[in-house]
């Protein structure tokens, strides 16, 4: 009878809960290679300017989303290796000057994801990258037991060297639920809809920055 209630509970606990730092990295690092899809957002400081992100990633294949830097927001699609960005008219002043706010009104622009223009971009688009940087780049962990998160039950890790926690679903999959940072680079990072269907489906006319810059240079 307890098996039978156990098993019209939900979600199982995946054991982690009890486990040293370590281990608990370990596990989610491997179901994270196993992950089709997530969705991740958030704001926080990145060298003492504000970024917000809101991104939906698919492994092996790219994303798509919303990323507010500076004050400036614009949209982002990878697919095919292409990264595609569609700026608010702010954005394409800022960085072209009223011109190009005017020519680029409305419109996407792409280019090569390894690209130098956009190259920087690949850490956010990239499932396995972003997520493995998370849970690469840290002090030492300390376990500071389970709790509530968005409403999934989770155990945290914190690391006192940056000031940060991770938490880490004790159900189901071991994945990551939320980093928080209350240190200089302050901010929380949400992560859910895992596995989700997403779909990727590249503009159309959209402007070639290399063909533009081509016919500028010649």
């Amino acid at each position: 009878m307890a098996a039978a209630l156990a098993g019209c509970g939900g979600s199982s606990s995946n054991g982690i809960a009890s486990k040293s730092a370590d281990e608990i990295i370990a596990a989610s690092k491997q179901a994270i290679a196993g992950a089709k899809s997530v969705h991740v957002s958030g704001s926080g400081l990145t060298k003492g300017e504000p970024l917000s992100i809101d991104l939906e990633l698919v492994a092996g294949k790219g994303a798509k989303g919303t990323i507010t830097e500076h004050g400036l927001s614009f949209q982002l699609i990878e697919v095919n290796e292409t990264i595609y960005i569609n700026g608010s008219p702010e954005f394409y002043e800022h960085f072209g000057g009223p011109a190009a706010a005017e020519l680029f009104k409305g419109k996407w622009l792409k280019a090569p994801a390894n690209s130098s223009e956009f190259a920087t971009f690949s850490s956010l688009t990239n499932l396995q990258t972003l997520l493995g940087s998370q849970l690469e780049h840290h002090g030492k962990l300390t376990v500071t037991g389970t709790s509530t998160v968005n409403g999934q039950e989770v155990v945290g890790l914190h690391d006192a060297s940056r000031g940060g926690t991770l938490y880490i679903a004790t159900t189901g999959k071991p994945y990551p639920v939320e980093i928080t940072n209350s240190g200089s680079e302050g901010g929380t990072i949400k992560f859910d809809r895992w596995n989700e269907p997403v779909t990727l489906t590249p503009p159309s006319n959209a402007i070639d920055i290399n063909q533009l810059q081509h016919a500028q240079a010649g």
